[in-house]
């Protein structure tokens, strides 16, 4: 699922590429992928793009007076800029497509999603805040008054695993599994730690690790073409989706955790002092 970083870098590459330009052609090709109706979709046709931005993990184009396209890429969708769109058809139903928008210059962009489980989200709306899983965002990581004493108020309290308030957008918005395993290994912090249980050195210590994981993920996604971003969080990955690989930092194995839809990865010797966590997989069969 692209998450902060990556949805940072389509933000600033739509800004660069496509503020300033009219919309001439909208389609839908997976019907299930629109989630509003007012306004039409047809109202965004003849309308300008003045700017791209980020709101958590959804992005935000906005076209004008009270016109805004929003998407949320769920986790397996994905935008795929042209210089020159095709002009082949959409078969609705038969091609990944979801949605075209074409500029006029020729230029464009399809938001396209794979597999069967379709989860991509397209909304037209006025404000922004009437998509609900804006309205409902927590703070942004790397906002200026998202402090530390701001995260410590955030933790205090809640009994919640720290893995899963990260991950938790209505807490902090952005970040989703493959950035809170990297959080978590760079602060040296057990996935299943409960957040109410850090003391004040451990709070420092998860901060810092947030704020620069996010920070060079970001800077490490800016300025790349859409085809680029994903191979680039791979390469920045150093447990996140490296099971049976040597930890950078001690040498160790990463290790994997599944769950019913995703898996998270650790390293015992960093994050767990030496404890290989339960395969919830394993656990399940011995119920």
């Amino acid at each position: 699922m692209p998450e902060m970083p990556e949805v940072q870098g389509l933000v600033d590459f739509l800004a660069a590429r496509a503020a300033g330009h009219t919309i001439a052609r909208v389609r839908v090709a997976a019907i299930a992928a629109l989630k509003t109706f007012d306004p039409p979709v047809s109202a965004l046709e003849g309308a300008t793009i003045t700017a791209a931005a980020r709101r958590g993990k959804f992005i935000d184009i906005d076209c004008g007076p009270e016109l805004h396209l929003v998407f949320h890429l769920a986790k397996a969708g994905w935008l795929r800029w042209y210089d020159e769109l095709p002009q082949t058809p959409i078969k609705p139903g038969r091609s990944p497509i979801a949605v075209r928008v074409a500029l006029d210059d020729d230029s464009g962009f399809d938001l396209t999603e794979a597999g069967t489980k379709k989860s991509l989200a397209v909304y037209v709306v006025r404000d922004p805040q009437e998509v609900a899983g804006i309205a409902r965002l927590g703070p942004d990581p790397l906002a200026a008054d998202f402090t530390r004493d701001a995260f410590a108020a955030l933790l205090a309290g809640r009994r919640t695993q720290i893995k899963g308030l990260l991950r938790d957008q209505n807490l902090i918005a952005g970040i989703g599994n493959a950035y809170s395993d990297e959080i978590l290994h760079a602060a040296r912090m057990s996935p299943y730690a409960p957040a109410a249980n850090l003391d004040d050195a451990e709070i420092d210590r998860l901060y810092e690790a947030m704020q620069h994981t996010l920070r060079d993920a970001v800077a490490a996604a800016a300025g790349r073409p859409p085809a680029d971003l994903k191979d680039a969080k791979r390469r920045g990955m150093q447990v996140h989706a490296r099971r049976g690989e040597t930890c950078p930092v001690c040498g160790d194995t990463v290790r994997s955790v599944f769950f019913a839809d995703r898996s998270m990865e650790y390293c015992p010797t960093c994050q767990t002092g030496g404890k290989v966590l339960a395969d919830r997989r394993l656990s399940r069969l011995l119920k």
